[in-house]
């Protein structure tokens, strides 16, 4: 295992912006070459940046094979498109260094949980759009990302809206920018594939943020796979022991096959027949 931090500047970073790696090390007696990688958003509501969603992550997409980073990205007072721009350096640090550290440029996934799961999403929506690519100094190709996993994602700013979180992003550019920072309706041609999941028990980011992503995805044409758990509430990191809160919540045996059902979809829309 090869894992190394390297800080993340870009206009309005703040001091803990990094990314960590997990990357799989290669070995002369196993035939994958290059792997996928996942890049990891964890959640938090723009306010913090959740442990619960971050390393343990990781290290289930090692488990799986695949190569894995984590963002810690810059929260409020930060705002938008700071944590965007962040992740778009992200995307362009892991392309920059596909070759050295075997991973596949072709294959590398977003994913996010709750406001993670709008950033991942952002950069799924905004990933050709000129004011990310020009501010990083790059081409939109480096920046693009293969697939999409969002976690009880944070996506609407209508009447299903997490408020918090989009407050917490666009501070006194709420009232400006809320209706551009509502993904369901950024939906196109680019945006590339999904899996989502959520609960229909979610009090804090209704189950109708993923449904109205889904639908505008199915209407372009996207492939998407969504599902809708009966049970369990919001933030519930990987629904076992291995992200159990303090207080003992976040156990959710309905939920917990959530990430097989990920690794599943990963193998049958982005990397047949790799894996």
């Amino acid at each position: 295992m090869i894992c190394e931090t390297y800080e993340i500047h870009v206009n309005g970073s703040g001091g803990q912006a990094r990314l960590n790696t997990y990357l799989i090390s290669p070995s002369d007696e196993i035939a994958a070459v290059s792997r996928p990688l996942i890049l990891i958003c964890p959640g938090g509501g723009y306010r913090f940046v959740s442990d619960r969603e971050a390393e343990m992550f990781a290290l289930q997409w090692n488990a799986y094979g695949f190569h894995a980073a984590v963002l810690y990205y810059s929260v409020a007072p930060a705002v938008y498109p700071t944590a965007l721009t962040e992740l778009g350096r992200s995307m362009q640090i892991i392309r920059e260094n596909a070759e050295k550290w075997h991973v596949d440029a072709d294959k590398i996934l977003v994913e996010g949980s709750s406001a993670g799961g709008h950033l991942a999403a952002s950069l799924g929506m905004f990933w050709k759009r000129p004011f990310l690519s020009e501010e990083l100094g790059t081409s939109p190709d480096m920046l693009r990302p293969s697939g999409m996993i969002l976690n009880y994602p944070v996506i609407t700013s209508g009447v299903y809206a997490h408020e918090d979180s989009f407050r917490a992003l666009l501070a006194e550019r709420y009232e400006e920018c809320k209706e551009e920072m509502s993904l369901e309706k950024q939906v196109s041609a680019d945006t590339p594939p999904a899996f989502i999941w959520h609960t229909n028990e979610d009090g804090l980011v209704p189950a109708e943020n993923s449904l109205l992503l889904a639908l505008e995805m199915r209407r372009h044409g996207i492939p998407v796979e969504l599902h809708l758990y009966a049970k369990g509430s919001h933030g519930l990191g990987l629904a076992d022991e291995r992200t159990m809160g303090r207080d003992g919540g976040g156990i959710e045996p309905e939920c917990d096959n959530w990430m097989e059902l990920a690794y599943r979809w990963i193998k049958e829309v982005i990397l047949p027949p790799l894996l």
